[in-house]
């Protein structure tokens, strides 16, 4: 359906009219620079143009007061003076005579967006707008905002679509207080933040900022802030986060609509809140190339998580292990010390914190390269190809020392031609996806265990090459592939088996097997995720195994999620009697969107304990399984 770009070059009609060193950041540069870098990378042109228009006043008014609302209708007409008076009002804020004009632009491109998108017009989008909006309240502008932009968008679609729940993913430098105090008591919003902290001392200075600010009546459990108390957060934090926090509350919430308040002054090489011109039109093009679904870039330097995120993550997870039966089994808090805490007086209150500037020198962001091919199939003649994916031929030109390597490894005698071209066309595949002609692809093959052993042998020839292989159910997989640790193996199913001594073979264990759709969705967050990211595969092998019962649903998501890692190198293997799942398989490798799961119940009390087990056995070689600042020590003593 396409990805939407909403932009009006109206909306950077006004600008600051006196000297103010803490508003001077805001200028009209930051829309023109993100949308002429979206211009001259020709993403532009791949995206679907919507054209702008300004918000009704009934639809400013389903966030705001009638009183407030009257008296931005009369910036317009303000003198210079008047309008600085007005804005001495309000915290950290200016007018001008177009702001009005402009800011009722900035709602109506968030509403066009919505409606674009639940109308099924598109799939996605991006609306660039000014002024901002997060921290706008009901009855005041603040923090640069006038009307709250994503508040009004999430109770429009309410409103005029029925929707019943909708997630805000906050992820500005600042915390979005406007948001949270419009929803607090809402449990029909999710609002998700991550935000500079440091125990109050950064803007706005709010104790509702904090971890503990859950949300209230109705809504409690539906606030949820993850506050940094320390500066200079590293990949390795944010993947945390969204690994161990935002992830699986995200999926047993099941939002109809995902809103996000894109502020990228927490990008590299912006002074935290300098609104750095450079570093926020490449987080731009970054952004609306995930939307249209190029290639995710291989993360990079990840390490371990700093000890404060990690105790951030922990008093996150512990205030909300009440609400969400994903989270049920965070770590207490009792005897738990923060050792962030500052220990002298903080800074005033009114100190502008957001203007600390940093010299910092960034590398470009990594090419992200589209293959020719998206997705494409290795089937049997009479299989019918799915729509939109390539049939690969197996190639009878096989390069003889290849050929005789496979007879001597998997083939008994040299009649088996059959077989040999099969595996053939396997490693064919894998070439052509290694040399980026082909992203992923699927094959249908007759021994599944063979053909899992015949690519990571082959993959895992060059030097450089690392192999994430996930068994789905029960079947054989191939033993030693894992011995020289380039390839690491998870197998998620209902068979117990015996702890392998090598720490790349991690089977994990559900009670209902993969029939048990919160178990494995809880394995994935807690154990899969993180450790496909911190092992960093140039190719993801995805194995359904016979038998495995996983619905379809469950494997387009997982398919779908799997695509974040090895540049979306993904190649699924799917036995000659599972053929039936070969049409969602290839839906969610071509990109469409994997079916919603539902609101999540709970996983099995036991399979949490034995999944909780499994990772503290694990802290001692993968540090992204870290939920606690104390699982650092955990990992010393291991």
């Amino acid at each position: 359906m396409g990805t939407a770009l909403i932009y009006d070059e109206e909306m950077t009609s006004y600008k600051l009219l006196w000297d103010d060193p803490e508003c001077e950041v805001e200028v009209p540069e930051r829309l023109t620079v993100s949308y002429e870098a979206l211009v001259r990378s020709g993403l532009a042109d791949h995206c679907v143009s919507i054209p702008v228009r300004e918000a009704t006043e009934e639809e400013i008014l389903l966030i705001h007061s009638e009183e407030y609302l009257e008296k931005v209708k009369k910036t317009p007409h303000m003198s210079v003076q008047e309008l600085k008076d007005f804005a001495l009002q309000f915290n950290a804020v200016y007018f001008h005579p177009n702001s009005y004009h402009c800011a009722k632009l900035a709602v109506g491109a968030a509403l066009q967006l919505v409606d674009h998108v639940l109308m099924g017009k598109v799939r996605n989008g991006m609306a660039l707008v000014r002024p901002p909006g997060h921290h706008s309240m009901r009855d005041a502008a603040c923090g640069f905002c006038t009307f709250n932009n994503v508040a009004i968008a999430a109770q429009y679609a309410k409103q005029k679509y029925g929707l019943k729940r909708v997630l805000i993913v906050d992820w500005d430098i600042h915390h979005g207080q406007g948001v949270q105090y419009c929803f607090e008591d809402d449990p029909s919003v999710l609002y998700f933040s991550w935000h500079r902290y440091e125990h109050s001392i950064f803007w706005p200075h709010l104790p509702e900022s904090d971890y503990d600010a859950v949300g209230k009546d109705k809504g409690v459990g539906f606030n949820i802030n993850v506050p940094w108390n320390k500066v200079g957060m590293t990949n390795s934090d944010f993947l945390s986060v969204f690994c161990h926090v935002l992830l699986p509350v995200a999926y047993e919430f099941c939002p109809e609509l995902v809103l996000v308040s894109a502020g990228y002054d927490s990008g590299i090489g912006d002074p935290e809140g300098g609104y750095n011109l450079t570093s926020l039109s490449q987080s731009v093009c970054q952004t609306v190339q995930t939307l249209l679904g190029d290639p995710n870039p291989r993360p990079e330097n990840l390490r371990s998580p700093c000890q404060s995120a990690l105790e951030s993550i922990h008093c996150v997870r512990w205030a909300h292990r009440r609400y969400w039966s994903c989270l049920g089994h965070a770590a207490d808090l009792s005897s738990f010390q923060i050792s962030t805490k500052p220990s002298g007086s903080p800074k005033e209150a009114g100190e502008s914190t957001w203007k600390d500037k940093v010299a910092v020198v960034w590398p470009e962001p990594v090419k992200r390269v589209a293959p020719p091919v998206r997705t494409a199939a290795l089937l049997s003649d009479e299989a019918v190809c799915p729509e939109g994916c390539k049939r690969l031929a197996t190639s009878d030109k096989l390069d003889p020392r290849v050929a005789g390597k496979l007879r001597e490894n998997f083939l008994e005698g040299e009649g088996d031609s059959e077989a040999l071209s099969a595996l053939s066309g396997l490693i064919t595949l894998t070439e052509k996806m290694e040399k980026d002609e082909i992203l992923n692809g699927l094959a249908v093959v007759r021994d599944i265990t063979m053909a899992t052993a015949c690519v990571v042998q082959h993959v895992t020839m060059a030097p450089n090459n690392r192999v994430l292989v996930v068994c789905v159910g029960d079947g054989e997989a191939p033993s030693n592939i894992t011995e020289d640790r380039k390839a690491l193996v998870v197998r998620i199913g209902s068979r117990e088996t015996k702890q392998s001594k090598c720490k790349n073979d991690i089977p994990v264990c559900l009670k209902k097997g993969c029939a048990d759709v919160s178990g494995v969705i809880q394995a994935v967050f807690g154990l899969l995720l993180p450790l496909g990211y911190e092992f960093d595969p140039s190719l993801v092998l995805l194995v359904r195994m016979p038998g495995s019962e996983v619905s379809d649903g469950v494997w387009q998501q997982l398919t779908g999620l799997l695509q974040c890692l090895a540049q979306g190198h993904v190649l699924v293997l799917i036995q000659e009697c599972e053929k039936s799942c070969v049409s969602p398989t290839a839906c969610s490798l071509l990109g469409e969107p994997a079916p919603p799961l539902g609101q999540l119940q709970a996983p099995l009390p036991q399979d949490v304990e034995d999944m909780e087990r499994l990772r503290r056995k694990l802290l001692a070689d993968w540090t992204l399984l870290q939920t606690t600042a104390a699982d650092t020590g955990k990992r010393q003593e291991l």
